[in-house]
């Protein structure tokens, strides 16, 4: 690790750190703190002790001016203050660090805000999923990507209507093994800390949460294969299909796909059922790239009968096609590749499609693309499907069909209330659903 927030609290036998920025006044709060031993054992957790019990006689604790001390003695202090601009530029409202060493598992929550939870009766106040990261990733790369994501989330939890804050959980740790008591106590115990309601994300396994609430480690996990509203994937794909068709019918007054080529970017467990939408729904033509060349392969053979294609994912955004939907990794429209796009209409779950570390560059690439005559809104408006399933199981015990509902209630409006008021202003849907929602969070 050259530049690492964990070099110091693992160099130091720390455990635990809080780093909170206050965007009114410029204010920044660190804390570091040891608060158990190297070999604790969490897989006692909610069973023989709970989340602020005593776990060390030999307890520490630093304040502000001790951390940025312990920074620069193990030359970190400039890595920190560049972490700390991160927090600046998207009003972020902190990082939560904890560090397990037995298994060198390195959990931060990645706060935007709490704002919109803090009054909501539930322990959790905020909802973002986890997902887990490798020790190869750059840590910047991947404190920037749980930012990014937990603005989004804050943002997102607002399309859907929950009174939750926005946030992410970054891991970095080896492949999770789920029998492990040790770890499933630990990543409990971090996420309960945090007070957080989530879901499993890239790289962890939906079975995860099943064990969480079996084991009687946490009821913040949600999405499990066990939930009664079921997976998030396939109404993640539902909100986001009937997003796009209120964004036909706003254009051409026909709400529907028919006739229409589309490309897919991605076949996981959102792009999988979008494609299932479109083709069901009548697309002439559907161009499919994953780089798994298996899901690729089988997803052509389980749909017999339909014009589907395929091209190398470095190709799928660039297609001649009417719909273009990203439903894979994010960051993908930029300086370089908007002026590439040859498409209509841009539809798709990925996380973070645009670019960008703030609202205000979001905002200026969405301008781009809508100077090239594409319909876009940023996708936080409409891919907000997965986190009201994991809402409608945590505090509503809800089901499938109770899920579906909602989503049909939700979705399309939002879409119809982005494009007429964006129309209504003159500028793009990502610009007014930011307007729209800056006052809840910011004021």
């Amino acid at each position: 690790m050259k530049n690492s927030l964990f070099i110091p609290l693992r160099e130091e036998g720390l455990t635990t750190m809080k780093i909170r920025y206050d965007f009114k006044t410029g204010a920044v709060r660190l804390y570091a703190a040891k608060e158990w031993e190297p070999d604790f054992d969490f897989s006692a957790y909610n069973h023989e002790w709970w989340i602020d019990g005593i776990f060390t006689d030999d307890a520490r604790y630093m304040n502000t001016k001790e951390v940025w001390a312990m920074f620069e003695q193990y030359g970190q202090k400039e890595y920190l203050e560049e972490v700390i601009d991160l927090l600046r530029a998207g009003k972020h409202f902190g990082i939560d660090i904890y560090y397990y060493d037995k298994y060198d598992i390195r959990f931060m929550m990645n706060e935007h805000s709490r704002k919109l939870g803090v009054l909501n009766k539930s322990h959790a106040i905020m909802a973002g999923g986890i997902r887990r990261h490798t020790y190869e990733e750059p840590e910047i790369e991947v404190i920037i990507d749980g930012l990014n994501l937990g603005r989004g989330m804050s943002f997102k939890n607002i399309a859907g209507h929950l009174q939750f804050g926005g946030c992410k959980a970054t891991v970095t740790m080896n492949p999770l093994d789920m029998e492990n008591m040790e770890i499933m106590g630990f990543l409990a115990f971090a996420l309960d800390s945090c007070r957080d309601m989530t879901g499993p994300d890239m790289n962890f396994p939906v079975e995860m949460s099943d064990v969480m609430i079996e084991q009687g480690y946490s009821m913040q996990y949600t999405g499990g294969m066990k939930a009664k509203t079921g997976p998030t994937g396939t109404p993640t794909a539902y909100g986001v299909y009937l997003a796009l068709l209120e964004a036909i019918n706003f254009q051409e007054g026909v709400k529907s796909v028919a006739g229409k080529s589309a490309a897919l970017m991605g076949l996981g467990a959102v792009g999988w059922y979008m494609g299932q939408y479109l083709l069901d729904g009548g697309v002439s033509k559907l161009i499919i790239a994953d780089i798994n060349a298996d899901a690729v392969q089988k997803f052509i053979d389980e749909h017999p009968g339909h014009q589907i294609e395929t091209c190398p994912v470095s190709e799928i955004l660039f297609q001649n096609v009417d719909i273009l939907s990203p439903c894979a990794i994010g960051g993908i429209f930029d300086d370089e590749t908007i002026p590439k796009l040859d498409c209509k209409y841009i539809f798709g779950s990925s996380n973070n499609g645009l670019k960008a570390s703030s609202q205000e560059e979001e905002i200026r690439l969405a301008k781009l693309i809508a100077e090239k005559g594409i319909l876009y809104q940023v996708e936080w408006w409409h891919n907000t499907a997965g986190v009201i399933c994991g809402a409608e199981e945590y505090l509503y015990d809800g089901t499938e069909e109770s899920l579906r509902k909602k989503i049909e209630e939700i979705m399309p409006a939002n879409t119809i209330l982005s494009l007429n008021g964006a129309k209504e202003q003159g500028i793009t849907p990502t610009e007014w659903v930011y307007r729209y929602c800056e006052d809840l969070l910011y004021k």
